[in-house]
């Protein structure tokens, strides 16, 4: 079983048929960064127009259960997340509408402070805020996962102590193995993971140890070290992928609607587009190069399979659902 905790590629029939290629079995798919609610259905209807198009490729995913359909048909199933809270705009009744159009999950912050937490780029982490309290509950109570992929030190942990269900970090490496800004440093993956929280490694050249030149072996010693670390039980694999995204995404990605000058997040005035991937991870037909070196670097075939899929196949399961009494 393959799974991705994050992707954000510019989708296209050629990139579900790459999904199929490489056996991946469910992805969750941003379709939020900084819309507010409105323009998010409209993305919710645009999937609904892919399912429409290529239904001998992907089906909708609402819970574990869809990843086994899939799987028996020959499809990948598509679990929907959110990179902002912009979708519930200042309204707690959003969350369970959201929900139910079936997403499943989604970040307390991007980058900034928002409504409900602080995010990574900012000077000060003043932590969860009243709302996100709030928050947080009606998500737990919904089955809407929180992320903290983009959010401080503080806030996550606090999330992670706060949130009544586990939470996730769907796409980032350890911050002690490759230092950028949005990294996760081991006070923040120790109470992510010993809540019962996720973890999911990023390919993202700007979040690797050589960014673009980072290479298989580094990256896979550094999953088998993490799994020392905190327990294989609590990793995956967060891609991050944004293939095929002309460089005008990323500015959006960085930028929204806050701010009138550039912001090159963890690039550069002189790199300010898409990093290339690097050479053993271009798109989803490269799953296979992860799984063979993980076991290269000694890691056994129950820990691989958990890390490739059946760690977060569990947390969906467990998740995804209103919370029982």
């Amino acid at each position: 079983m393959r799974i991705d905790g994050l992707q954000y590629a510019n989708w296209s029939e050629k990139i579900f048929r790459q999904l199929r290629e490489g056996g991946v079995d469910a992805i969750h798919v941003t379709i939020s960064y900084h819309e507010n609610f409105r323009e998010t259905v409209l993305n919710f209807e645009k999937w609904n127009r892919w399912f429409e198009q290529c239904p001998d490729l992907i089906m909708k995913g609402r819970w574990a259960s869809d990843i086994d359909i899939a799987r028996e048909t020959g499809r990948t199933a598509v679990f929907f997340g959110f990179q902002n809270p912009s979708p519930i705009e200042d309204d707690i009744g959003l969350v369970e509408i959201l929900h139910d159009l079936g997403a499943r999950f989604m970040q307390l912050t991007y980058n900034n402070q928002s409504l409900l937490a602080t995010g990574c780029y900012e000077a000060e982490d003043t932590g969860i805020t009243r709302m996100g309290k709030q928050v947080i509950k009606e998500m737990n109570r919904v089955g809407l996962v929180v992320d903290m992929s983009h959010s401080a030190d503080r806030s996550t942990i606090e999330a992670a102590e706060l949130s009544e269900r586990p939470i996730a970090i769907t796409h980032a490496n350890p911050h002690e193995w490759s230092p950028a800004l949005r990294n996760k440093r081991d006070a923040v993956i120790r109470a992510v993971t010993e809540n019962g929280g996720m973890l999911g490694f990023s390919v993202y050249p700007h979040h690797l140890r050589d960014k673009s030149d980072c290479t298989l072996e580094s990256f896979c010693e550094m999953i088998a070290r993490t799994a020392d670390k905190y327990g294989a039980q609590h990793l995956g694999i967060g891609t991050d992928l944004c293939q095929d995204q002309p460089d005008s995404i990323v500015e959006w990605m960085r930028v929204g609607r806050w701010t009138k000058e550039i912001d090159y997040g963890e690039g550069s005035a002189s790199n300010p587009g898409f990093p290339p991937m690097p050479s053993w991870f271009e798109d989803n037909r490269d799953f296979g190069n992860i799984e063979t070196g993980l076991r290269n670097v000694g890691m056994n075939a129950e820990e691989v399979s958990s890390i490739m899929g059946g760690n977060w196949y569990r947390f969906f399961d467990q998740n995804f659902g209103p919370r029982t009494a």
